[in-house]
């Protein structure tokens, strides 16, 4: 899937700036009772749709353990949630990217300020010299890997080779949005942690958290409404007109496989020339189209059809991620889109 931050989005607090969690508290419980349990697994794969919070709780996870190196103290026994004061030295360190105690693995800008689309092995190597270091005040070291679904290839057996033989003290807190798609070597090493879509009321309280915004306003009331239980989902649709192009988008493909061409051209203009907000808005409500026929197909569907919708599903995003990366015309591939889509699901 293509970036695609909005204006709104860039005033939202990153995961590591988030101390509030909403609609989660059973996943919290199961990792802190394992915590203070002292026995608690290396790695889990936190899995889930996109922008639920799974990081969020990752990193909420990662705090506590630095803060309370010591599953026995009283402050980890009497805990109720894995909440950890904002002002606490680990929290403030972990918000601004400067604990000696966390890796974080994602995708990062290439020299010419353009996100890369995967995790390079040489960030993933970056763990063996992390782990092969003096442990931070407390003994724990912390990593988390914002998604593991974004490892290339290489990557991924680097971080297998770590996690094969974690070193003392070591937890590993791996985000993805498909965790049966990971390689089953690394699930194998893993304790999966599943998370589910939030309520409307919640991912109104966490957008507004994230955001900073009323959370009596009325476009994020809507923006929620239709964001299927997705925070970020919310957060890109608010303000109405990714809103507005999510609902056209959304009419076209429930329409499918018929097409018409003057609304294809409709919705070619309203994405317009360089919108980056505008193309992700499209990109992600063919993406949720598609996800969700493939999660709703059983033994009596029509198989055939469905390896066909996977394979279209790859296509659309590889052409979308040209798209962005070159900043080309938005028509085309609105047109392009919708005739693969026709043509899988004839």
């Amino acid at each position: 899937m293509i970036a695609r931050p909005t204006a709104a989005e860039k005033s939202v607090l990153h995961p590591r700036e988030t101390t509030a969690l909403f609609g989660h508290g059973e996943a919290e419980r199961t990792l802190l009772d394992a915590y203070r349990g002292g026995r608690i697994p290396h790695a889990w794969l936190i899995g889930g749709a996109p922008g639920i919070g799974k990081a969020t709780l990752a990193y909420r996870m990662a705090r506590f353990v630095l803060a309370h190196g010591d599953p026995a103290m009283s402050p980890v026994q009497s805990a109720e949630t894995l909440e950890l004061d904002p002002m606490h030295p680990v929290a403030r360190h972990v918000a601004a990217d400067t604990h000696g105690g966390l890796l974080t693995l994602e995708r990062t800008p290439n020299e010419k300020g353009v996100m890369r689309t995967v995790i390079s092995v040489e960030q993933t190597r970056e763990t063996i010299a992390f782990f092969g270091s003096t442990a931070a005040v407390g003994g724990w070291r912390v990593c988390i890997v914002d998604t593991v679904d974004e490892l290339n290839p290489n990557a991924a057996n680097a971080l297998l080779k770590v996690l094969e033989e974690p070193p003392h003290l070591s937890l590993f807190l791996l985000v993805s949005h498909a965790p049966a798609r990971i390689l089953p070597t690394i699930q194998s090493r893993c304790r999966k942690l599943a998370l589910r879509p939030l309520a409307a009321g919640d991912v109104i309280r966490a957008a507004a958290e994230a955001a900073r915004i009323a959370p009596d306003d009325a476009s994020l009331r809507e923006a929620a409404d239709a964001a299927e239980g997705s925070v970020a989902r919310a957060l890109a649709l608010v303000g109405g007109g990714a809103l507005k192009l999510h609902q056209r988008t959304a009419a076209l493909l429930d329409s499918l496989p018929q097409v018409d061409p003057r609304e294809l051209h409709a919705l070619g203009d309203a994405l317009g020339g360089s919108d980056r907000a505008a193309l992700g808005a499209f990109v992600d409500s063919v993406d949720r189209w598609i996800a969700e026929r493939l999660r709703t197909g059983d033994a009596n569907a029509n198989l055939p059809r469905l390896a066909r919708l996977a394979e279209v599903w790859e296509k659309i995003n590889n052409a979308a991620r040209e798209t962005e990366t070159y900043n080309l015309e938005r028509k085309p591939l609105v047109f392009s889109v919708f005739g693969l889509l026709a043509e899988a699901t004839r």
